[in-house]
């Protein structure tokens, strides 16, 4: 269903695809950015990026479960984190890596940003996702 691409003509990227290819049939779902946001809508991490970026993906994979997919189905995502440290970009990376969005590997694309949507929110992840046609899910690792 999903073929990740890893070309041998360009340097090897960390835990990512190059690019992910989904067979013509397949449901596709575009996910709003999952935000670090409490489900009371309280920010959670305030000041702190790596425990946002938790956050985030422990929300996006409510977002993916209700579509009846998960983390190991994203084809790729955007991650966005308001610094230009390259330190700090790294440290929210360290979260992704770890999460089962690494199971993929998916195609991924991390940019430091001036802000994003609410006050004092550091991190953001979008994702596209394939959506397995059994209930069955992939197993995480």
């Amino acid at each position: 269903m999903i073929r990740r691409v890893t070309s041998p003509a360009l340097f090897p990227p960390p835990t990512y695809a190059h690019a992910s290819v989904v067979e013509a049939g397949t449901r596709l779902a575009f996910l709003a950015g999952s935000v670090p946001l409490d489900r009371d809508g309280n920010l959670v991490g305030a000041g702190d990026p790596v425990r946002q970026a938790e956050q985030v993906i422990a929300n996006l994979e409510v977002q993916l479960e209700a579509i009846g997919s998960d983390l190991a189905h994203v084809l790729s995502t955007d991650v966005y984190v308001v610094s230009g440290e390259p330190a700090v970009l790294s440290a929210v990376w360290e979260v992704v890596e770890a999460s089962g969005l690494s199971v993929g590997p998916h195609s991924s694309t991390l940019l430091g940003v001036a802000c994003l949507g609410y006050t004092g929110h550091l991190v953001e992840i979008t994702a596209t996702a394939a959506v397995p046609e059994s209930p069955e899910r992939a197993p995480r690792s």
